[in-house]
């Protein structure tokens, strides 16, 4: 049985992690399926739902693995870097990833949905990184990716006070975009993954491949490659029918909503 399950609905992805009786935990073998499947994806694809089997959306790096490996420290830096490589694919590739998270989202799981898009959190859903407590060191991401959505000073307070967030703290600070009932994420995360599919390719690149760059950067720096964006998305005339309908005052009317 694969460890992670690929399914495509429509224009949709649905990658499902498969591990249920090891909470998900990444293996090896997993980070490399990921790498694989964003390295050049189905061009039919234009949205990816990503879920998990059984009560826990991914407890993070497999333990046991690494115990049994027992790496060298270059050996444990290659697959640290194996795995920036596979979250950075997904982070700032062109496909939108909608995860549904419930229970565990830990460790390297807490990587791993640091680096989707949208993230759609069951109430069952509880965030932690338990790594002082194991006498090990984030090597996923987390001091790039999580750190910059929860502030380097919130994450050191995670780590060094052994907290675990539940999720209305994790939306809090924004590991979590929404909270539904538990049962609902994956339908709610399909819901928003079929909606991002119907829009313009080109204008869903400029969102995943330029904000979080442009994050890295100076502010000048980042003002002239958003006018670069800006000049690519605006300018390409596929958008053209979208306006028109705009200017007919047929689009959809803006109206609050979650």
């Amino acid at each position: 049985m694969a460890s992670i399950e690929i399914e495509t609905r429509g224009k949709v992805a649905i990658l499902t992690l498969n591990r249920p009786d090891r909470r998900n935990a990444l293996d090896e073998s997993m980070i490399g399926e990921f790498d694989r499947f964003f390295d050049r994806p189905d061009p039919a694809i234009r949205a990816v739902v990503l879920r998990a089997e059984g009560p826990h959306f991914c407890a993070g790096l497999d333990l046991r693995e690494h115990y049994e490996l027992n790496r060298s420290p270059v050996e444990f830096m290659r697959m640290c870097q194996g795995w920036h490589r596979a979250f950075d694919k997904m982070q700032f590739g062109s496909i939108p990833i909608i995860a549904a998270l419930k229970g565990a989202v830990v460790g390297g799981g807490l990587e791993l949905a640091a680096a989707t898009h949208v993230r759609v959190a069951e109430r069952s859903t509880f965030f932690a990184l338990p790594e002082g407590q194991r006498g090990v060191f984030t090597g996923g991401g987390a001091t790039v990716r999580v750190a910059r959505i929860m502030t380097p000073a919130r994450m050191i307070d995670m780590m060094i006070a052994a907290r675990t967030y539940d999720v209305q703290r994790g939306y809090d600070v924004g590991l979590a975009h929404e909270i539904v009932e538990d049962g609902e994420g994956d339908a709610r995360a399909f819901a928003i993954a079929e909606a991002a599919a119907e829009h313009y390719d080109v204008t869903n690149f400029g969102i995943l491949t330029g904000i979080s760059r442009i994050n890295d950067m100076s502010t000048t720096d980042g003002l002239f490659a958003e006018s670069l964006l800006a000049g690519m998305v605006m300018t390409n005339p596929d958008l053209r029918p979208s306006l028109e309908t705009f200017f007919a005052k047929q689009a959809p009317r803006l109206e609050p909503k979650g």
